[in-house]
């Protein structure tokens, strides 16, 4: 397993680089001196979805670098600094476990990964085996993107810390919106063939069933996940079907390929998507995206607050470059909660952040979340988008410098986004 990050290095990048999170005109406070709270990151950074993997590090970098200048999270012993170390998973499983693997024989007990279902479900499971047959050297797992719902149900761990919205959450703000499309009389349904793409297609059948039973669905499909390259055949297939529109939880290339056939192929119809606002797609479809492309997340670049408008400027001033666009507010929000859990147990001991990371409470920027300790399933607003040009009322801001931003057209409440669930986990 090939470790990314040189330990040097990333250790400098932790107490230099972090003046970039400061505030013009906040004082900063003195950079901590102690032993690095090392986090394992452990994601896809090659092959077909590495632009995921490496937007993933930008944010939990930027991140760590804001705890950091603050003077780093204070324990008994004195304040010390967060530090991201990277292992590359390939996207696969069996890579995410080797990983982990590595991780631990390096010392590092605190996991955050996301961008695979899969992975997290293999690394859930691991870390319970590891954690019973070791608790002198437990392991702490945060995840911020893998959305499967049986993870905060089923597969549930007091281990395990979802910060994103399940798929089944995302879907109802879709659906919050989908339903009052009253022209959609057919709609065509496809994603990528592992847990996460089939559980996508599952809760659409059944939310559509109950909320548009009027609407027909005239595709329903499953493509393997990041082996196809040309998805014209699928293209085809949508505008052939009649469809006005195409839900689709794909993210990473399998998206951007998808929407870019759709458009060499003349499909007008919309985009219901979880993921359709960044990594290439806005860019893929052009003016054919413009009111056709929806997208749902915990936050975007445009929500309408002065709060917001400065945490996304401070972002791109720290990483300028078109194609490093793609901030995570949640994944700001569960550092800020790691930092606070250490800090209230007064050590980095697993059981004991565990304990306090399921009460995490934070905020930034006008966001606020909360763990909800039966399930770890953290609980936050979620927002609603639709694709426009950029200048238009409500995209001041672009993604990825394409020309093409998302308006804000509906917001929930952590209380209307909120879902319940079949945890049923051992305490600490």
């Amino acid at each position: 397993m090939t470790l990314i990050s040189r330990r040097g290095l990333a250790t400098l990048a932790a107490a230099v680089l972090s003046l970039a999170a400061v505030s013009p005109g906040q004082a900063q406070a003195p950079a901590p001196r102690g032993e690095p709270i090392r986090i394992a990151m452990i994601e896809g950074l090659s092959g077909p979805f590495a632009n995921t993997g490496e937007a993933v590090f930008r944010n939990l970098l930027w991140a760590t670098e804001r705890v950091n200048a603050r003077g780093g999270v204070k324990l008994p012993g004195g304040a010390r600094p967060l530090l991201i170390e990277r292992f590359d998973s390939k996207n696969q499983a069996e890579e995410a476990l080797a990983s982990l693997r590595l991780a631990n024989d390096r010392g590092i007990t605190i996991v955050a990964q996301g961008n695979s279902s899969a992975a997290a479900s293999a690394i859930i499971e691991a870390i319970n085996k590891h954690n019973e047959r070791e608790p002198q050297r437990r392991q702490l797992f945060l995840n911020y993107s893998a959305v499967d719902p049986v993870l905060t149900n089923e597969k549930c761990s007091p281990w395990h810390f979802r910060f994103d919205a399940h798929a089944d959450m995302r879907m109802t703000a879709l659906m919050s919106v989908l339903r009052e499309d009253k022209a959609l009389e057919r709609i065509y349904l496809i994603g990528q063939d592992y847990s996460f793409g089939q559980g996508v297609l599952r809760e659409a059948r059944r939310q559509l069933g109950a909320q548009r039973p009027d609407v027909k669905i005239v595709g329903d499909e499953l493509h393997p996940m990041a082996r196809i390259k040309d998805f014209l055949p699928y293209a085809t297939k949508i505008k052939a079907s009649g469809a006005q529109a195409v839900l689709t939880g794909n993210w990473g290339n399998d998206l951007t390929l998808l929407v870019k056939a759709a458009r060499e192929v003349g499909f007008d119809g919309r985009f219901y998507t979880f993921y359709g606002n960044a990594l290439g797609a806005p860019a893929a479809l052009g003016d054919a995206g413009i009111g056709k492309v929806v997208a749902v997340a915990d936050w975007f670049p445009n929500v309408p607050t002065a709060e917001s408008e400065a945490f996304y400027k401070t972002f791109r001033e720290r990483f300028p470059k078109p194609e490093e666009d793609y901030v995570h507010m949640r994944m700001q929000l569960m550092i800020e909660a790691l930092a606070q859990a250490i800090e209230r147990a007064g050590t980095v001991e697993a059981g004991a952040v565990a304990a306090q990371l399921e009460k995490a409470d934070v905020g930034l920027a006008g966001q606020r979340g909360r763990m909800r300790g039966a399930d770890h399933q953290f609980q936050q607003s979620l927002a609603v988008a639709v694709m426009d040009r950029q200048g238009t009322p409500g995209v001041k801001f672009d993604v990825e410098g394409s020309g093409y931003g998302f308006r804000v057209i509906r917001s929930l409440t952590p209380q209307q986004a909120e879902l319940p669930h079949t945890c049923s986990m051992p305490r600490f």
